[in-house]
């Protein structure tokens, strides 16, 4: 189990190679900015944009935003002032565009982003991965014919304890993980219920994503997906606001909590992994703070029980910075297409959901 997980990490860490791209160099040897665009401003992230304008590595050339109505409720935000409406075919013919970023509504998610693939364009791709593995499926593929990043927008991933997480997993500190358990909850008010309620997931399938992307690059795809969808607050809508799924692995297993309930649900928003040599644990994700136990020295940390400290991190920093490298061929991303495919397929079995 302990070999196959590690050789899963390296795989999502080893990616499509990408050192055909082009250098990013103009012939005076500047630094040249990547070109961005964004398809959306519907998504519950779709603001990210403003970290794209703030870094010296991106130039934002354009948003996409067909509803008039949307225009003007969100055109003097930061993230969108001052900058050009274009449509798609618009943002998609713009000279020496390379990446796009695709914010809409999760249902018109998967449509935007194989746009943008067939146009050959680096997509980075709000969450969850729409509701089609099909659909998922032959955009990853096309991606790789061509060496296209496809990067998913979980937030957690360049999460300090998360990073420090994979890198003690795969350095192999806790021996034999047994058992890793996640929650990702909060209170959500009936306006955003009624939203949510028209996605057959559930809030897990809101939700419950991020926290699969943070179990599968610990344990790997799971062997089995067990859903348990539950309703605590009935009568107002069809929302199923109280979610358990098990992810069942040969010699460990998962348990991944998610609810739509759960007064100031933030703070006990965590992971947890425990294995034969000691164990790990984030909490809160969003401010995170380690808990280390080890049951044995390893590198500077003693044996026994331990907070560790972590800087503040602020979302999608990294996400941004990391993109631009593999854009520029520097690196191979954080994360293969088959990792993102073995997410969005548990997620789909986390949801009760076919695979379709």
């Amino acid at each position: 189990m302990a070999d196959s997980r590690r050789g899963f990490l390296g795989k999502a860490l080893v990616g499509a190679a990408l050192a055909s791209l082009s250098p990013h160099v103009h012939a005076g040897g500047a630094r040249a900015r990547i070109k961005v665009g964004q398809i959306g401003t519907s998504h519950a992230h779709a603001s990210k944009l403003e970290v794209f304008r703030d870094s010296a590595e991106y130039e934002v050339v354009g948003i996409v935003e067909p509803s008039l109505e949307r225009r003007s409720q969100v055109g003097k935000e930061r993230a969108y002032a001052d900058l050009p409406w274009l449509s798609r075919d618009q943002l998609l013919s713009t000279p020496g565009l390379e990446l796009v970023l695709v914010e809409t509504a999760v249902r018109d998610l998967l449509d935007h982003a194989e746009a943008c693939i067939d146009a050959g364009k680096h997509v980075h791709l709000d969450k969850p991965a729409g509701e089609s593995l099909s659909q998922f499926t032959r955009i990853l593929q096309s991606a790789a014919r061509q060496k296209l990043l496809v990067q998913l927008g979980y937030m957690y991933r360049y999460n300090p304890g998360i990073v420090m997480l994979r890198e003690l997993v795969r350095e192999g500190w806790f021996g034999e993980i047994f058992e890793v358990h996640a929650v990702m909850s909060k209170v959500v008010d009936p306006t955003a219920r009624a939203g949510l309620a028209s996605y057959r997931g559930g809030i897990f399938f809101e939700l419950g994503c991020h926290i699969t992307d943070l179990v599968v690059a610990v344990l790997g795809p799971p062997d089995r997906v067990t859903p348990f969808p539950r309703q605590a607050v009935r009568g107002q809508d069809s929302l199923f606001d109280n979610m358990l799924a098990v992810f069942e692995y040969q010699n460990a297993t998962a348990t991944l909590k998610s609810s739509a309930v759960e007064v100031d649900g933030g703070a006990r928003r965590h992971i947890i992994v425990c294995g034969t040599q000691g164990s790990f644990q984030v909490q809160p994700l969003d401010n995170p703070r380690v808990e280390l136990v080890l049951d044995r020295p390893r590198g500077k940390f003693p044996a026994g029980r331990q907070a560790v400290e972590l800087p503040r991190y602020t979302r999608y920093v990294d996400d941004a910075a990391d993109m631009a490298r593999v854009i520029r061929g520097e690196k191979s991303p954080l994360f293969s297409h088959d990792h993102e495919l073995a997410v969005q397929k548990a997620v789909l079995q986390a949801c009760a959901l076919p695979l379709t």
